[in-house]
């Protein structure tokens, strides 16, 4: 293997240590009680590693966002023929982990949501970033959307479909971690619910989706 690949193994590694020891401690002390000593001591390494990795101790609550909207951007690119906005926005939301059915496979990724949405209730920095990230990233989302049906949605059409998508997600991801005894290995459960919610909030644009599909040409 190469130098340059083992050492991207070595970063990965030493980067999801931290996210690991970081979940942990927040979940059995709470978030404002660790510091980035805590984190960095129970990862076994320094605190100037983890400042390598993370700019703060807020970051650790939003692992690579960036990297999400572009798998998000990069699968409404590759729409396949005949496939609708509303497919095509899904599709995307499961390509950049939004999806609660797939990110809950990941152990990590739904203790992060778990602990993100406990902590954005009391900690004002974290729930104004929460709420940023969210907004850039369903206001790119939506531009893209919009230039990949031109002639079905305009700008406010596109930016409400994405909204409706991504809210009614992370609403009721936020109701059901604040719920008693919600966690990860509850996310078979979790997934029938948000998905049943996030049917319910689409129903009016996949009725017209099918209306279209219905159509007779010419």
């Amino acid at each position: 293997m190469p130098p340059s690949a083992l050492r991207d193994r070595k970063r990965d590694r030493t980067r999801r240590a931290l996210l690991e020891a970081a979940v942990e401690l927040f979940e059995s002390r709470g978030y404002d009680q660790t510091t980035v000593a805590d984190i960095a001591a129970a990862a076994e390494v320094g605190t100037r590693t983890f400042f390598n990795y993370f700019a703060s101790k807020e970051e650790l609550l939003f692992p690579e966002p960036d990297e999400r909207v572009r798998m998000a951007v990069a699968a409404i690119a590759s729409r396949r023929v005949g496939e609708r906005p509303v497919e095509v926005l899904l599709r995307a939301l499961r390509a950049a982990g939004d999806n609660p059915g797939e990110h809950l496979i990941d152990d990590l990724g739904a203790r992060i949501a778990a602990v993100r949405a406990q902590v954005s209730r009391t900690v004002p920095a974290v729930s104004g970033r929460a709420a940023h990230a969210q907004l850039v990233a369903q206001r790119e989302i939506g531009r893209q959307l919009h230039a990949a049906f031109p002639d079905e949605l305009d700008e406010v059409g596109a930016a409400a479909l994405v909204g409706a998508v991504v809210g009614a997600v992370s609403g009721a991801l936020t109701v059901l971690f604040q719920q008693p005894h919600a966690g990860p290995e509850d996310g078979e459960r979790l997934h029938r619910q948000i998905n049943e919610t996030t049917r319910r909030v689409l129903r009016p644009w996949l009725t017209a989706s099918c209306a279209a599909h219905a159509e007779p040409v010419g």
